[in-house]
């Protein structure tokens, strides 16, 4: 009775020793998951506000005194793909609509005083506010909008690098280390969104 008693306490100490590996094994993985996919979603958020504001400021650098080559009009959309959920909402609501009204009315009524700088960033705020729902929120959480971003910022590095005479000339030319810099923040977005989904 005594050899019964230690061969079921040996096993029930075997069987308590295996499934508290396996917990152990489990909470390991689990973690583990957790960080990367914390990771992920810290890491595309984190790279939105840098494509847009990188963006941004192509678009800034392009309507001031360090004229760029780059087709600027492209980056319209990149930024209306790109810009992160908070500004986006913002500026579909009402402060989006009075900075719209506001344009609309400049450019009718007062032509020659609207500034041809500002072309641009009230077309990106009418299309903001204009923009259907079902599009808006279908193709700016989907693949399809971070391969547009990519394809965009794909030619908008390629033509700049075009544009400076070779890779090596876009980093060593006046202005061009700056404008390559925010090229490449472009990319860094949709390529890493595009890496977390295949993974």
């Amino acid at each position: 009775m005594s050899y019964l008693a230690t061969r079921a306490k040996q096993e029930t100490g075997h069987l308590m020793s295996s499934d508290f590996k396996e917990l152990v094994f489990a909470a390991k993985k689990l973690a583990n998951h957790a960080v990367v996919l914390g990771f992920s979603g810290f890491g595309v958020s984190v790279f939105e506000w840098i494509a847009s504001f990188a963006a941004i400021y192509l678009l800034i650098l392009d309507r001031t005194n360090w004229k760029t080559n780059i087709l600027t009009t492209l980056l319209i959309p990149y930024i209306f793909l790109s810009l992160p959920w908070v500004l986006f909402s913002a500026f579909r609501g009402d402060i989006g609509k009075w900075i719209a009204f506001v344009a609309v009315i400049l450019r009718l009524f007062f032509p020659r005083r609207f500034p041809d700088w500002l072309e641009l960033p009230a077309a990106l705020i009418l299309l903001i506010v204009v923009a259907p729902s079902l599009f808006s929120s279908t193709i700016r959480n989907n693949v399809v909008g971070v391969l547009i971003c990519l394809a965009i910022a794909g030619y908008l590095l390629q033509e700049h690098i075009r544009a400076s005479g070779g890779f090596r000339n876009s980093f060593t030319k006046a202005h061009g280390i700056s404008n390559t810099i925010g090229i490449i923040l472009l990319l860094v977005y949709p390529a890493w969104v595009l890496i977390i989904e295949i993974l």
